[in-house]
């Protein structure tokens, strides 16, 4: 039997990196991104602490930066993004409570079916987290789409309007 983080790592190669450069999706270490007109996507894996081999808890952290924020268009960075948000920003309220997910994200034990583990995965990026960002392709969407977020919506029109796209 595969240990939980043996189960993280074959989801990661054999499903999330794939379908992340099929989305024209780059990637450094644990961090992917995809560069548009105005700003660049970023999808990052981040595990916690507190893992182990056999219980791993993991989430993706999702944020977008505006162009002419990145420090290095060659390489940017996470850290350049005027938005951060968790993965679960992009799911439905059903999908928030899926089976191989808690409150910090998702998890995985050496008992979790990893098909199963990995069509869940299916679901929540190919018909949700995917999607959204595609269509989340200017500054001026991504205003409209972030803007009932209290803290994080105001900050990013601020983004804008400072580096003047709108």
């Amino acid at each position: 039997m595969l240990t939980a983080k043996e189960k993280q790592n074959t989801f990661i190669k054999t499903y999330f990196k794939p379908i992340l450069k099929q989305h024209g999706y780059l990637t450094n270490g644990q961090t992917w991104w995809k560069s548009r007109d105005e700003l660049v996507t970023f999808i990052n894996l981040q595990n916690f602490s507190w893992n182990t081999k056999n219980d791993v808890h993991f989430c993706f952290n999702i944020a977008i930066a505006l162009n002419p924020n990145v420090k290095n268009h060659s390489k940017p960075s996470f850290f350049d993004s005027s938005i951060q948000l968790r993965e679960k920003s992009f799911l439905t309220e059903i999908r928030k409570s899926q089976f191989h997910r808690n409150k910090t994200g998702y998890h995985i034990l050496p008992s979790t079916p990893l098909e199963d583990f990995i069509n869940e995965m299916r679901t929540d990026f190919e018909q949700h987290v995917l999607p959204t960002l595609e269509q989340l392709d200017t500054s001026s969407k991504c205003v409209t789409f972030f803007e009932g977020l209290d803290f994080w919506g105001d900050r990013f029109k601020n983004a804008v309007r400072e580096a003047g796209l709108m």
